[in-house]
């Protein structure tokens, strides 16, 4: 029998039974209806505030009052969603291709375990890094921490952030579920560039969360990329519309890839000694440091196994696989933590692209390359999302990751199992573009399995993107405006010019009041509007679940 003291120290440190009970039961739920969100939709709305809050009020009802736990038990419950958007954005696309006979079940499983054991790997190694010694705003996971963190506070607080969270709820239903706002403001029809400010309490709180210098080169390359390269290339008879687009989608790939190379030389390899101890330990658990490394290299050994053996990819494949995917998740880390924004089955295609340079021409194992990369960077992202959520409100780093761990390894078992059921209930004709399921990433891995549409471009993102960020600029910015589509760039960007008025106008005598700072208010009212959209798309996802089964 448990005696008060063990439970209050399961509360301190986050992980309790309880909290795993339900984070276990939320995590098939969340799973479940992001695999379906993410074929039905081609979106992977953020769940963490959905879980927060389900968190808080759960563990409440049988008397747990902890954040910390509350905290753990979300995590639980998200990490599975990740998993399912990696694997619904990329293997889709072998069924597209009509090759639905050359994959398994068991296939499927492989690519998302062993997805989960390099992301895992990874973020444990990055996480003192990325979190505890850097400034990236980490947009998502400082949302999720003012929504524990109002619970407790209460007051103007609370009303702040559950005001606006509400608000922005109603918005998004308003656009979503009654269709009585649009989607889309301001389109203008300019050729290759989709133009217009998409209508998202979310996408402007991003902007206003990270605001300055690095939303600023997030315009700059969208602009440089759809107005300068699309529209004033293709009007000066440079190329066509369709060739600058190829031009665009390769150099902002290469400048993204040119990024994360950039933070390993610089910021990795030179530390790479002390990662895995800073990462293995805390200060009071420092006895069990080298068992926890153990355990590090030993899910990475199982994870090249399952890739060489199980997927059937040559050694060397496999090895530059392993490589870049660590690669790749710290660019993703790197993304999320400075937009909110995990392009997961972008980077899925830089490695994808790679591992073809070297030989491999047998599509079906090109996307499951791109399949286990993309796991690995969608959980990456997540992770670290979490990690600063932990460092805000307190939680033990461990405990999160432990918390990872058990949601995203059952998260696999849960995403391969809807894959599994949907296939089989309405068949791989179902998938592809105006099909049921539109699996719209997918579809871009499917039409990039034959190479990328303009090396040079490429490889002069690449070379690019190493020198900006040995230089101190944040390249993979510049990347992200250059591939996504400009309206998400262009929307971002708005809630940057609306921090920067609410910086010059808003009053400041809040904290005279012994209320929240300046500083402080924004935040929370942003997290708010960013939660409010995320809970809305987590409980749409979960709607469309059950009407699809009862369909």
């Amino acid at each position: 029998m448990q005696t008060t003291d063990s439970r209050t120290l399961d509360r301190r440190e986050g992980l309790s039974a309880v909290g795993i009970i339900i984070g276990v039961i939320g995590c098939v739920i969340i799973t479940a209806s992001s695999v379906y969100t993410a074929l039905k939709m081609g979106a992977l709305p953020w769940p963490t505030i959905f879980t927060s809050i389900t968190s808080l009020v759960l563990l409440r009802a049988f008397g747990r009052t902890s954040l910390n736990e509350a905290n753990v038990t979300q995590i639980i419950m998200s990490a599975g969603s990740m998993v399912a958007g990696g694997l619904a954005f990329t293997i889709p696309g072998i069924w597209m291709l009509g090759l639905s006979d050359q994959v398994s079940w068991v296939q499927m499983l492989m690519v998302a375990l062993a997805g989960t054991l390099l992301g895992l790997v990874c973020t444990a190694l990055i996480r003192r890094r990325f979190v505890d010694e850097s400034d990236l705003e980490y947009p998502i996971g400082v949302a999720a921490a003012q929504t524990l963190e109002a619970s407790k506070a209460g007051g103007v607080t609370a009303k702040r952030l559950f005001g606006s969270m509400a608000l922005a709820g109603i918005w998004s239903a308003a656009r979503d579920v009654l269709g009585i706002i649009p989607a889309m403001l301001l389109t203008l029809p300019i050729p290759g560039v989709s133009f217009g400010i998409y209508n998202s309490p979310m996408m402007l709180s991003v902007g206003f969360l990270v605001g300055g210098t690095a939303v600023a080169f997030w315009i700059a390359g969208a602009v440089f990329a759809n107005f300068g390269l699309i529209v004033g290339g293709s009007a000066l008879g440079l190329w066509s519309v369709e060739v600058a687009q190829g031009i665009v989608s390769s150099l902002g790939m290469g400048l993204m890839m040119g990024s994360g190379i950039g933070v390993v030389a610089h910021d990795i390899v030179p530390k790479a000694a002390s990662y895995l101890s800073n990462a293995s330990s805390e200060r009071d658990t420092s006895e069990i440091s080298g068992a926890f490394g153990g355990l590090l290299a030993l899910m990475v050994a199982a994870a090249a196994l399952m890739v060489c053996f199980g997927l059937g990819i040559s050694p060397l494949a496999c090895v530059v696989l392993v490589v870049l995917s660590f690669v790749t998740t710290i660019m993703s880390a790197q993304s999320v933590g400075q937009t909110g924004i995990d392009p997961m089955e972008i980077f899925g295609l830089i490695v994808l692209l790679a591992i073809a340079a070297l030989g491999e021409s047998d599509q079906v194992k090109l996307f499951f390359v791109a399949g286990v990369v993309a796991v690995a960077c969608g959980l990456g992202g997540d992770v670290m999302s979490d990690f600063k959520t932990g460092r805000i409100i307190g939680t033990n780093p461990r405990k999160m990751w432990i918390g990872q761990a058990i949601g995203a390894l059952l998260g696999t078992l849960v995403s391969v199992a809807v894959m599994v059921a949907l296939v089989r209930a309405y068949g791989t004709d179902a998938f592809g573009p105006g099909k049921l399921f539109v699996s719209a990433q997918a579809s871009v891995v499917a039409t990039m399995v034959s190479g990328i549409p303009s090396v040079p471009s490429f490889v002069l993102g690449l070379v690019a993107g190493i020198a900006l960020y040995w230089l101190g600029l944040p390249s993979m910015m510049l990347g992200l405006g250059v591939y996504l589509p400009f309206y998400l760039s262009f929307s971002a960007s708005l809630g940057a010019l609306a921090k920067l008025a609410y910086d010059r106008l808003a009053p400041r005598k809040d904290a005279h009041k012994g209320e929240l700072g300046h500083d402080e208010t924004g935040i929370v009212v942003a997290s708010g509007l960013l939660g409010g959209e995320s809970i809305v798309g987590v409980a749409i996802a979960l709607f469309s679940v059950i009407a699809g089964l009862a369909g």
